[in-house]
């Protein structure tokens, strides 16, 4: 009986071992396979972040450098002279067009020749951009010809007296138009007489350049 026992024992214990160590084995399996899929998630999501906040800044960093471009862009000064409503020095920004300065400068006159000037022209600094006025031709001549064949007149018979010159007369100036007779008129009425034919200058809209072409063809 008592080797019964024993060997009953003997054969339990083995059975008992196995019974403890498979299950811890089958636990660790898990518990590693747990781990390795912690790890392997984490350092995806990791990557995952990194790359979108990556792509984020760029993005943003992008948008800075195109916004700091236009904003920062340098600007340039032109002269604008002839038939403008406000002729004169203007600050435009760099890349500006013919079609900006004008625009700066009050518009065209209406007896401005745009045609002749490129609007589409990208300024440089320094430029001059010169519009000139339509020549007035025969066939642009009203029906009642009159006034305008007494200017023609005048102008061949000798120098035109600046102070005492009708609209007529003055249009028939090389580069001065009806608008530009109108301001001479006004400014002999609000300023007064002209002292000297260089005088003449202070108008607005007549430079040194249309001053040379007519210098010959006005008086006092």
């Amino acid at each position: 009986m008592f080797l019964t026992g024993i060997h009953s024992s003997a054969i339990q214990l083995p059975e008992s071992k196995e019974a403890i160590i498979l299950p811890m084995y089958r636990k660790s399996i898990l518990i590693l396979l747990l781990i390795v899929l912690a790890v392997a998630g984490g350092t995806y999501y990791g990557c995952y972040m990194q790359e979108k906040e990556s792509i984020q800044l760029d993005a943003a960093s992008q948008t800075v450098t195109q916004g700091g471009s236009q904003e920062d862009r340098a600007e340039i000064t032109v002269y604008v002279t002839g038939a403008i409503n406000k002729p004169g020095v203007v600050t435009v920004r760099e890349g500006a067009r013919t079609a900006d300065a004008v625009k700066a400068c009050g518009g065209l006159l209406p007896t401005a020749d745009g045609e002749k000037v490129n609007m589409a022209q990208v300024l440089k600094d320094g430029q001059q951009v010169r519009v000139p006025e339509k020549q007035a031709g025969s066939s642009a001549l009203p029906a009642n010809t009159g006034k305008a064949s007494s200017a023609v007149k005048t102008k061949a018979d000798g120098p035109i007296n600046i102070n005492t010159a009708s609209a007529e007369e003055l249009d028939a100036l090389p580069g001065i138009g009806p608008a530009m007779a109108k301001r001479i008129i006004e400014y002999r009425e609000t300023e007064g007489a002209f002292t000297a034919i260089e005088d003449i200058k202070k108008v607005k809209g007549i430079g040194e350049a249309k001053f040379e072409k007519m210098k010959d063809k006005i008086c006092l």
